[in-house]
């Protein structure tokens, strides 16, 4: 077993248990505040191009996909009073420790996509992102972390996104391919952590 899989795992394990009163508090919240269900399980794009069903708390209306789009914009109707908490400080994002538990993602790396955006990448640039598995965090993850508010003044949000933000994104997950080591993804997780305090 690798380092960074062995890391994972550990990290991911003692993430999951310590955190568990904190993720029931969550759910419950969820439960309480809107019917569905807790979590939000979305097809994206794994290593290799395997698709896999990413775990999030759900943070907006069921069915919220049918009646929108596969991005978040602006103060978005679809998310709920306890999704824009969640959201805000990346809460939702917790429930992907049990994909990085399961060995579907890392602590760090690319932030998987959905089929509909992983589509559009380059040949040479799809190979690359993904022959990596995703991860919950990286710089792209810090430099976006206000995404939904950058897109909400666009015309077209998805054309913003596919031709300002995704260029971006992909340029910070080949470097972060190319570049990566087990010092550099601790820097990466401090800075996260950092970023969502600040």
């Amino acid at each position: 077993m690798c380092l960074k899989r062995a890391f994972d795992l550990i990290a991911s394990g003692i993430g999951l248990l310590i955190l568990a009163p904190i993720l029931i508090i969550i759910a419950a919240a969820i439960k309480l505040d809107s019917r569905g269900s807790i979590f939000f399980r979305q097809e994206r794009v794994g290593q290799h191009g395997v698709n896999f069903r990413i775990y999030k708390f759900r943070t907006m209306e069921v069915n919220a996909e049918q009646r929108g789009m596969q991005i978040t914009v602006g103060n978005d109707a679809r998310v709920t009073r306890v999704g824009r908490t969640l959201r805000k400080y990346k809460l939702d994002e917790l429930a992907q420790l049990i994909d990085v538990f399961r060995g579907k993602m890392s602590l760090v790396g690319p932030r998987p996509e959905v089929p509909k955006y992983v589509a559009l990448y380059p040949d040479d640039v799809r190979d690359t992102v993904l022959s990596v598995k995703p991860g919950i965090t990286d710089r792209a993850s810090i430099e976006y972390k206000d995404e939904a508010s950058v897109l909400a003044s666009a015309v077209d949000p998805h054309e913003a996104y596919v031709k300002d933000v995704l260029p971006v994104k992909l340029a910070y997950y080949t470097s972060y391919v190319r570049e990566r080591s087990f010092l550099g993804d601790i820097a990466i997780i401090f800075a996260t952590i950092f970023a969502i305090l600040r």
